[in-house]
């Protein structure tokens, strides 16, 4: 039996033109709070030092829309040469309907439309299922979109120091969005998959608002996590699962062009590469001038260093998200 390939054949990415230094950020939410902080502790905390910030009338979906139209552009494609269209992001304009319909009414396509939700793992999600509909025969060509407005999650007032420890982890966000292409290829393409979930540290962070829980109230709509607990998790899992992939495919770090990996803080960054044994060199850091992209963080890489990939350099990403889950993907460019 001959096993379908399927590989990325065009990927985009989008940002908002504002652009917000972290200094002027804490900033903003001292003043507005009416609190001390000590100077540079948002940037020092999180090696962040800018990021980008969706203005009032830019969604998730204006995000997810303006890099779909270039991946499709990149590749010489029309929308309704789609046909299957999928909204993979921790973000949505709306609970219902699906923000994968916003995108497509914009687009202009007419291919089947759905959301897929998981965190920050939720692009590398869309990815799996869109490469397990096309080796279904159901799909011939599918676009997988994500568009990430995190910071509308920021506490923007704090009332103590013991909400602002709650709240840190929004302080790391940038907004963004990202899209890939997914087709059959004759060569290359999605090498290997592997994922890990933990689900009993589903309350370990997240925004509790706008699901049968919580309906109404501005309180949930705020982002809250214990950031050294969900550190934990991922340190104690995500070794193993990286060397999983090396048992299963015989591939090393040398084997790899790049290493992307889904990036929460820069500390925590170095502290990934230091128990896994990523060489640093391979990895494309987006944080200190981006922020923690939520999904759209891998695609914002993979958009960075995809012209300059060449027939069978392969690629590693790592994905990370709350909930708690896991991902790998080994993807070789045809």
């Amino acid at each position: 039996m001959i096993m379908t390939r399927v590989g990325i054949t065009a990927a985009a990415s989008a940002l908002p033109d504002n652009e917000v230094e972290t200094a002027e950020l804490q900033r903003r939410v001292a003043a507005d709070s009416g609190l001390r902080l000590p100077d540079g502790m948002f940037e020092q905390l999180t090696g962040v030092q800018r990021r980008r910030m969706a203005r009032d009338d830019e969604y998730a979906s204006t995000l997810a829309v303006a890099a779909a139209r270039r991946a499709l552009d990149s590749a010489g494609l029309d929308p309704l040469d789609v046909d299957l269209l999928l909204f993979a992001s921790a973000s949505r304009d709306m609970v219902e309907p699906a923000t994968a319909h916003i995108v497509q009414a914009a687009l202009g396509s007419q291919a089947h439309a759905l959301d897929v939700t998981n965190a920050c793992n939720s692009f590398i999600n869309g990815i799996d299922l869109a490469r397990s509909m096309i080796i279904a025969g159901r799909a011939g060509r599918v676009l997988v979109v994500t568009g990430e407005t995190p910071t509308r999650a920021m506490r923007r007032t704090l009332t103590d120091m013991r909400q602002a420890r709650d709240a840190f982890a929004g302080y790391t966000f940038g907004d963004g969005g990202a899209a890939v292409l997914l087709e059959e290829v004759s060569r290359g393409g999605i090498l290997d998959i592997d994922t890990e979930t933990h689900s009993e540290h589903w309350e370990v962070g997240g925004i509790a608002g706008g699901g049968s829980r919580h309906p109404r109230g501005d309180e949930h709509t705020y982002f809250s996590g214990e950031g050294h607990t969900l550190r934990a998790v991922f340190e104690k899992v995500g070794a193993g699962i990286i060397e999983r992939v090396g048992v299963r495919t015989g591939l090393s770090w040398d084997d790899y062009r790049h290493v992307l990996v889904h990036q929460v803080t820069v500390p925590y960054l170095e502290r990934f590469t230091e128990i896994t044994g990523v060489p640093p060199e391979k990895l494309v850091p987006t944080l200190p001038t981006l922020g923690n992209l939520a999904s759209a963080s891998l695609g914002v890489q993979l958009t960075r260093i995809f012209p300059d990939l060449r027939s069978g350099d392969r690629v590693l990403l790592v994905g990370l998200g709350g909930g708690v889950s896991m991902m790998t993907m080994v993807w070789e460019k045809a």
